[in-house]
């Protein structure tokens, strides 16, 4: 009988501590598979976020990119016409026909109003390199970004001279006549000095950032690094 019951009690406990084991097992499976659905779930909002960021970083580049593109093919148009308003400024100066004035004030209106254009262009491009910066904390993205953003003002600086310039013109040739001329003649010069410091920052800058492809140069110094 005794011995009937330690084996009883004996298979008992064997079965209480298989009981366990199991119990045990399936506790800590239910708590990895907690852990690894919790990594799961904070992986996907990781790459959520990373993604995101690329996205928005991306977006704002180029969109900025369209902008400063657009200002500085129009500010070329600007410089067109502004030249062949000193043209004919000059050659209006040597025979004073209305011809050579019309043609001179045409330019120096057309140029003006590209200049204004390429201002705005300028201008709304470079919040959009300041917001691309926002959405990376790599120290080779925010230096490149800062190139864009000192070429647009730039940009802005130069375009304000030549459109203040083209006006200044204007008025010149429009009072080619009389004293009023050497007025206008005096503030043209003396902005275009202003001009000439400038658009040698601006070209330096311009040649700095046509030179640099942006993407594919910052992955392979990262890459090589």
């Amino acid at each position: 009988m005794t011995r009937e019951f330690d084996r009883n009690m004996l298979i008992m406990l064997a079965a209480i501590m298989v009981g366990v084991i199991v119990i045990t097992y399936f506790v800590a499976d239910i708590q990895r598979q907690s852990q690894i659905t919790t990594l799961k779930v904070e992986h996907k909002t990781e790459i959520r976020d990373i993604s995101s960021r690329n996205e928005n970083f991306t977006n704002n580049f180029l969109q900025g990119s369209v902008k400063m593109d657009a200002a500085r093919e129009v500010r070329e148009v600007g410089n067109y016409h502004f030249d062949f308003a000193l043209f004919w400024y000059n050659t209006a100066l040597k025979n004073f026909t209305n011809s050579s004035i019309q043609r001179c004030t045409e330019n120096c209106t057309t140029a003006a109003a590209s200049y204004l254009a390429s201002y705005e262009n300028f201008n709304i491009s470079k919040p959009y390199f300041e917001t691309a910066a926002t959405f990376t904390d790599k120290d080779r993205y925010l230096e490149v970004l800062g190139y864009y953003v000192a070429f647009a003002k730039l940009g802005m600086n130069i375009t304000t001279l030549r459109y203040n310039a083209s006006l200044y013109l204007k008025y010149a040739a429009e009072n080619i006549t009389n004293e009023n001329a050497t007025i206008w003649i005096e503030l043209f010069n003396e902005t275009e000095e202003l001009y000439e410091e400038q658009a040698g920052a601006y070209d330096e800058q311009g040649d700095q950032i046509d030179e640099y492809l942006f993407f594919d140069e910052i992955r392979e110094n990262e890459i090589g690094s």
